[in-house]
């Protein structure tokens, strides 16, 4: 960054128009709070983030026991858009309100925000454990209460790392954002046990699994958390908030319709609803940018892009997010629908041993976060986010080698590299843009942040589940036309099944559901018993489709490598790290509270 840059990040502030309070770095701020508040902003965030990413993965790993739970068949079309909404709804939620809520926190107070988000969260997770209805009526009631829930995970998501980034003097920030970020990852993989363990007993259970976390969450925040940020006093951008939720909502909601067949096509891009939802939706974001620049007091502060860490740090947690972000769904596809069945696990245990077959991952994000963080407090962030998105383009290119039976030894040592992958960058790359802004930008810093990486998600798993239709569309038909003739299935049967949009069974294997005793229904009564058993084996479905989905799923890992290599281009143009940035900030911060001890 430029001396000007620095410049630039500090020099919105006045005096007149804030209310600051005590930061750290200041030794007002040790006599008027405990020393140890650092520390209790630093685990009650930590919980935070852990009770948020419990959520997202336990209901990923439990929709199958949902779907039974609520009488609801995966393979009817009309089901389909139910099955969607539970996962993409939370994401668009979330990508649409994150910022409003950082700069609300910016205004406010992060913790006022930040409170009432653990509230929100846990009152919506006893709503969903207590859903009343059946069929699509009991799904949209999950539909709708995980939107609700979602509003409150962007509460937390939004200011808990500008609540961080205000406890925590510069030199400690990278590793204060390692442990937070590092829980987050150890949250997602231990929701993906707890929402196997907890699915196979009563798929009630899995919403309720974060009451608890946040009952304790809820009290502790507004018992020891304390707002000492910078508070600007400013009017609500009304006109910004209502573009860009239009804008973003309008191109998320095309992108989730268009996974969804179109007519004689597999997928829906070519609708004219879709294509005319993404384009004005593009188009209202243009707009969007256009008034922001022209605001007084805007909800998205587009001058912080002026700024070269902040641009650079964001594009390349965009493409990160983008290439991770439909990661999971393609792992648990592969392990649950293909290799568990292969290997004798019943669909019944594939969730759980899924979660546990992934711990891997976990590992790997264990063991860099922390690490990367500390390291990039004494050496700079560039080197370690760098690294960490080129690593991870080798570690999806090293999946190339595996086939679907893979050996297991060899997929846990990928996994664990691609986790450690990155492990190096999240933390770096989190520092670098809170680093780079001002104390009383860094509410709307850390919503435009966290909006980056949720726009990423969606993207990602929009675009994976795209090229991995498009794969299976190619041989998926004829390979499942041969397998079930062989089986003397008539071939008008036969043909039928086949030409059926591969969504349907691409998600039927994400359930970890063999549809083939739903699909040929008495057609079974009318072969020998020895094909018809094969047919409805555990085994046979997953075996059928493993060609046809490494097919796509090697389309599915080129494009992530590469886009993990654009992200590590992006993280070497954030510019090496400039000590005389972060002693302005810390002279920002002190005045802060120098000002409000002689107010």
């Amino acid at each position: 960054m430029q001396v000007s840059e620095t410049k630039f990040a500090g020099a919105s502030r006045n005096s007149n128009n804030l209310e600051s309070s005590p930061s750290e770095g200041d030794s007002s701020f040790n006599n008027s709070l405990s020393k140890n508040y650092k520390w209790i902003a630093l685990s009650n965030t930590t919980l935070g983030m852990l009770m948020a990413t419990i959520n997202s993965s336990s209901i990923l790993i439990a929709l199958p026991a949902i779907f039974r739970g609520i009488s609801l068949n995966p393979l009817n079309p009309s089901n389909f858009q139910y099955l969607l909404w539970i996962l993409m709804g939370y994401l668009l939620v979330s990508a649409v309100m994150v910022v409003t809520l950082g700069r609300l926190g910016d205004m406010f107070g992060r913790v006022k925000i930040y409170n009432a988000g653990f509230l929100v969260f846990t009152v919506a997770s006893i709503v969903l454990s207590l859903t009343f209805g059946h069929g699509q009526t009991a799904a949209l009631e999950i539909v709708i209460m995980r939107m609700v829930q979602a509003i409150g995970g962007s509460m937390i998501m939004a200011n808990s790392v500008a609540i961080l980034t205000d406890a925590f003097p510069v030199n400690q920030r990278g590793m204060a954002m390692g442990i937070n970020i590092v829980a987050g990852v150890a949250g997602q993989f231990l929701g993906l046990i707890l929402g196997g363990v907890l699915a196979s007993i009563n798929w009630r259970w899995v919403f309720l699994v974060n009451v608890p976390v946040g009952i304790l969450g809820t009290v502790w925040a507004y018992l020891k958390l304390k707002d000492q940020g910078v508070v600007k006093k400013s009017k609500i951008d009304w006109i910004g908030n209502i573009t860009f939720a239009i804008g973003l909502s309008l191109i998320l909601v095309g992108v989730t319709y268009a996974l969804q067949p179109y007519k004689k096509s597999p997928m829906g891009w070519g609708s004219p609803v879709v294509l005319a939802e993404i384009i004005t939706g593009i188009l209202v974001l243009i707009l969007f940018v256009f008034l922001e620049r022209r605001h007084k007091d805007p909800m998205f502060r587009i001058s912080l892009f002026k700024i070269r860490p902040f641009r650079y740090g964001n594009l390349a947690g965009l493409m990160s997010s983008v290439a991770q972000g439909g990661l999971m769904f393609m792992l648990v596809i592969w392990l649950q629908g293909i290799w568990l069945p292969i290997h004798g696990y019943s669909f019944a245990e594939t969730p759980l041993w899924a979660g546990i077959f992934l711990l891997p991952l976990t590992a790997g994000f264990l063991v860099a976060g922390p690490l990367s963080g500390k390291l990039s407090d004494a050496l700079g962030a560039r080197p370690f986010a760098t690294f960490g998105m080129f690593f991870g383009g080798v570690t999806f290119l090293l999946m190339l080698l595996l086939g679907a039976d893979f050996n297991y030894l060899a997929f846990a040592a990928i996994l664990f590299c691609n986790g450690l992958a990155f492990g190096f960058f999240s933390a770096p790359n989190t520092v670098t843009i809170m680093n780079a802004v001002a104390p009383q930008d860094r509410g709307s810093a850390s919503g435009m942040r966290v909006t980056f990486r949720f726009i990423g998600t969606p993207m990602s798993i929009g675009v994976f589940f795209t090229l991995m239709v498009l794969g299976l569309n190619s041989t998926m038909p004829s390979v499942l036309q041969k397998g079930l003739i062989s089986n003397y299935i008539p071939l008008s049967i036969a043909h039928h099944i086949s030409s059926q949009p591969p969504i349907g069974y691409l998600f039927a294997a994400f359930l970890g559901y063999n549809p083939m005793k739903t699909v040929l229904g008495k057609t079974l009564n009318n072969i020998p018993a020895k094909n018809s058993a094969l047919l409805t084996s555990k085994s046979y479905f997953p075996k059928l489709i493993s060609s046809p989905f490494m097919h796509g799923l090697d389309v599915v890992l080129i494009f992530a490598a590469v886009i993990c290599f654009i992200a590590a281009l992006f993280s070497f143009m954030q510019g090496k790290a400039n000590p005389l940035q972060d002693e302005a900030i810390e002279k920002i911060d002190e005045s802060a509270s120098l000002i409000k001890n002689v107010k």
